[in-house]
């Protein structure tokens, strides 16, 4: 059987290696992130691009390493002139700041890649109801539509498919 194509934003990465956090919510991802890194990963073809590896590259030198090596042996999706141009496209229509334009960049990687799921943390600017939206854009210009989870709901419609087998 085919496993699921998985892209690992950089949120996942980040929280596997941080040092534990004192909020609870962010601690609580903390957990998550690792128990889907060293328990489910394997299930799933995991893939990145160079925007992870840039995010992750960035800040404290000693967290980029942990995060760099955590990654390294993750495949790389071409980020190609027609994932760019998406990428620009998602940026003008779902009006996201700025300083969330890569979040357009991920998600343009997964379509043009036709990767099943995109996994993140960062649910700010592609959740609901932006994610209503990216449906929508992706219908009309008949393109394929990554499913944008949390890591949790992830790991527990897996679990559910399972189940059902």
């Amino acid at each position: 059987m085919k496993k699921k194509s998985v892209y690992i934003e950089t949120t996942i990465p980040s929280l596997v290696t941080a040092r534990p956090s004192n909020n609870i919510e962010e601690l609580s991802r903390q957990y998550v992130a690792k128990n889907f890194w060293e328990n489910e990963r394997h299930k799933y073809d995991l893939y990145i691009s160079r925007y992870d590896h840039e995010e992750c590259s960035e800040g404290d030198a000693d967290a980029a390493k942990r995060r760099l090596d955590l990654i390294k042996d993750i495949q790389f999706l071409p980020v190609t002139s027609e994932a760019e141009k998406l990428a620009e496209e998602y940026f003008e229509y779902l009006n996201i700041p700025q300083k969330a334009k890569v979040d357009c960049f991920h998600l343009a990687v997964c379509v043009v890649n036709e990767i099943d799921f995109l996994i993140s943390w960062n649910m700010t600017h592609l959740g609901t109801p932006t994610y209503r939206k990216i449906i929508s854009f992706n219908e009309h210009r008949n393109l394929w539509l990554p499913e944008l989870l949390t890591p949790d709901v992830f790991m527990k419609i897996m679990e559910n498919e399972r189940k059902e087998k």
